[in-house]
């Protein structure tokens, strides 16, 4: 009896073995979930998944197309395990505000990558100087499930406006966006990426603009809302024929994980981001500068337990 039973703990110890190995052998695959195509998430995704995939190749990573807001919601209800944010969309989320219907769980930071601009551009011939004279004009902005879309929709409350006072609203890909401002199908650009923005330039290329500034008034209404929005000032040589400066609000691009995702892979992917920014900065300029130190600030969403070792690990606390 005893026999038997040696006999068959070892067959059972065998074959666990035998799967570990067999799942050991396959890697790890996984979904990073980046921003719309046309913006600076996607690309810089496709960046980052060919270093980490080098580094490892048992790691298969497949980047897709997401969004601020739904991107948070993704990694919370188990979608994918990691997902480029927005640090004011991610700290929204953990305390349920809107957009959020209700708190996200099990989401924390990766680090912070680079920060974001919201970016108001108006056609030269529209005569919008001010956010006030968004009235009757013809607006196109980013899709449901953007930060930048849902920035908009508060931008025109701080200012008593909703999109019913906009002669034309629509909610379409970068690409589309820069399509109806050339044709003059859209007098106002809004969106939230990389300084400068690739479809800003395209517009910037054909048509004159001006980037639209924020008053202080309507920078402490969002800072109310959020404490992580930053003010910063737009650069006229960021476009072509810009005549001024623009304050601008800020915020950062960050990642995020699932807080129980795999250390292993966690680690790989901040080890290919902090030992590469040279190669990154092709893709993003901003990342040339990035430290450690700018990567692990808090900004009120908790540290991958992975992420707060390996930032340890390289002398950053």
């Amino acid at each position: 009896m005893s026999t038997l039973s040696g006999k068959l703990k070892t067959t059972i110890v065998a074959a666990a073995m035998a799967v570990t190995g067999s799942v050991a052998a396959q890697g790890e695959e996984f979904v990073l979930s980046s921003g719309s195509q046309g913006g600076s998430w996607y690309p810089l995704a496709g960046a980052i998944k060919a270093i980490a995939e080098q580094m490892d190749p048992k790691l298969s990573i497949t980047v897709t197309p997401g969004a601020g807001v739904a991107n948070v919601v993704g990694v919370s209800i188990g979608k994918f395990p990691i997902a480029f944010a927005n640090t004011i969309s991610t700290v929204d989320a953990l305390a349920g505000r809107p957009p959020f219907r209700k708190k996200a769980e099990n989401v924390c930071n990766l680090g912070t990558l680079y920060p974001q601009w919201f970016q108001i551009v108006a056609r030269d011939d529209a005569k919008v100087t001010s956010i006030a004279d968004f009235k009757g004009k013809r607006l196109t902005t980013q899709q449901n499930g953007n930060t930048g879309e849902f920035l908009t929709r508060s931008l025109l409350t701080a200012v008593g406006l909703s999109y019913k006072d906009m002669a034309d609203v629509s909610h379409v890909s970068y690409s589309d966006s820069v399509n109806q401002m050339k044709d003059g199908h859209a007098d106002i650009f809004t969106l939230g990426t990389a300084l400068p923005a690739g479809a800003v330039m395209d517009v910037a290329t054909s048509r004159d603009i001006e980037i639209v500034p924020v008053t202080d008034e309507i920078f402490a209404y969002f800072k109310a809302q959020n404490a992580a929005f930053i003010r910063r000032t737009i650069p006229a040589d960021s476009y072509p024929n810009l005549s001024r400066d623009a304050v601008a609000i800020t915020y950062g691009t960050h990642m995020v994980a699932a807080c129980n995702y795999s250390d292993a892979v966690v680690t790989t992917i901040l080890t290919a981001i902090a030992d590469n920014l040279q190669k990154l900065s092709a893709v993003n300029k901003s990342m040339a500068t990035l430290t450690l130190e700018e990567m692990s600030a808090d900004i009120g969403v908790p540290l991958h337990p992975a992420a707060a070792a390996f930032y340890k690990g390289r002398g950053v606390n």
